[in-house]
């Protein structure tokens, strides 16, 4: 930074604030202190406007959730760092939402002070805009939006409070990869993560999927199984599309919530557990209260803190990173080339509303690396008739009524995406799971396509004829 920052260092201890004030000012901050809630308030009513406020938790008089619920509402762009002796879940999770950056348990060491201001003033590594943050398994986390700056911010401080996150968000918003970062940044990071779909595995399955089960409890069960909940003792778990596993499940798993403890099928031990749950949904959750899809008093347990991930309509900024991340990182899975992303490109991909979000944009440019047709992908990109508009269109608003530029537009995808097909055959010599693999796609949805698209042997050997 060119000036130095201004902060307002708040506590009630004498030495306390000496001891910060003096860590404080060898980097050169500009601090000013308060000793009462109270002070702090009167200061920013003066005309103060410090980039930074770390704020003592418990004080006498006003304590520090009122003085930051207050100062909020005076300065709603302040940050704000909470500080405190004893480290409690309860005011943790209310100064997040109060809209608190950070929370440091006293006493700390310098590092750890540094690390907060690093993140919070934007000196430290992981604020450069645009950064690409990487995770576990070819997955990778920006923050190039002023939304998801957010989101990485109340990530990061949840991640040390151990308790239950819900993360909300379309389909393809990106929630598994916000549920690695914040195993990632808690001090479970070195420790198992899980991920199970509760959409994915049949609802007779999913109990002993997660709890295990002994020898004998159901036909089939020849031997002892271990359940998620036991492999991932220590770790964390993330409980993907919560709102399709069934309500009996859904009981028995707000006892594990509520316990730390569960038994498999078909035994009467008890295993006692210590995991993090995060869950994730795109459900309309009201609507799911009502009807009774989800229980009311397991979204309670799991909904000590919600994330919710904007679409990627709403951080068009961030298209252009994603688009260069995602095309790297696809030329060295396929070991192919990297195409090059042309000005005309990159402004079709920013203008289109990617009702997919980042799966849809992900498989995109799957395809257009596959194909190598900048014209083919580009036409992908035209208006289209779902209600988010497309190439062109404003967000929200319904594409032309012209037949003839739909067909059109739905010509060129089925033309771009039987191509592909055609050349993943070729590449696997008509090894269709070794193409489904490369496509990323089920075997099964491989020939359905190949049945659509009346793709025929014929043409490989025409092919390797030619």
């Amino acid at each position: 930074m060119s000036e130095a920052a201004k902060i307002l260092l708040v506590d009630d201890e004498p030495g306390m604030l000496r001891y910060i004030r003096t860590l404080l000012e060898v980097d050169d901050y500009k601090v000013e202190t308060a000793s009462t809630g109270e002070e702090a308030l009167q200061r920013l009513e003066k005309g103060m406007e410090p980039d930074l406020v770390l704020l003592d938790v418990l004080m006498p008089g006003i304590d520090g959730l009122e003085t930051l619920e207050r100062l909020r509402q005076m300065r709603p762009s302040a940050k704000v760092v909470m500080l405190s002796c004893v480290n409690d879940t309860r005011k943790v999770v209310q100064a997040m939402r109060l809209g608190a950056q950070d929370y440091i348990t006293k006493p700390f060491e310098k590092a750890e002070l540094d690390a907060v201001l690093d993140l919070c003033l934007g000196q430290g590594k992981e604020t450069l805009p645009g950064e690409v943050e990487e995770l576990a398994d070819d997955m990778f986390f920006i923050a190039a939006s002023p939304a998801m700056r957010k989101i990485r911010s109340q990530a990061a401080l949840v991640a040390h409070v151990d308790i239950p996150v819900l993360l909300l968000g379309e389909s393809g918003t990106g929630k598994e990869v916000l549920a690695r970062l914040i195993h990632k940044l808690s001090p479970r990071a070195h420790r198992t993560f899980l991920k199970v779909n509760c959409a994915a595995v049949p609802a007779d399955l999913l109990e002993s999927e997660l709890f295990g089960y002994e020898p004998g409890a159901f036909t089939g069960a020849t031997h002892a199984k271990p359940g998620k909940f036991e492999l991932c003792n220590k770790g964390t778990i993330l409980l993907d599309e919560i709102g399709e596993m069934p309500p009996g499940l859904q009981a028995k798993l707000l006892h594990v919530l509520q316990d730390q403890q569960f038994s498999r099928l078909g035994s009467r031990s008890v295993i006692k557990v210590d995991v993090r749950i995060l869950a994730a949904t795109n459900i309309d959750i009201p609507q799911a209260l009502a009807t009774k899809r989800l229980r009311e008093d397991l979204y309670y347990r799991l909904n000590a803190f919600t994330l919710q991930l904007p679409p990627l309509r709403e951080r068009k900024e961030e298209i252009p990173i994603l688009l260069k991340h995602f095309m790297a990182q696809m030329a060295e899975r396929y070991a192919r080339p990297a195409l090059p992303l042309s000005p005309t490109l990159l402004e079709a991909c920013q203008r289109y509303n990617w009702p997919g979000n980042l799966r849809e944009l992900n498989n995109f440019l799957k395809r257009y690396l596959i194909l190598a047709d900048e014209k083919l992908a580009a036409a992908e990109l035209q208006p289209r008739n779902d209600g988010y508009g497309g190439a062109g269109a404003e967000p929200g608003a319904k594409s032309g009524e012209s037949g003839g530029l739909k067909s059109v537009a739905r010509g060129a995808k089925d033309e771009a995406e039987a191509e592909a097909i055609k050349q993943a055959l070729d590449q696997t010599n008509w090894n269709r799971k070794q193409a489904a693999a490369l496509l990323q796609i089920s075997y099964k949805a491989l020939l359905y396509k190949i049945r659509q698209y009346g793709i025929a042997e014929a043409h490989h050997k025409l092919s390797a004829g030619a």
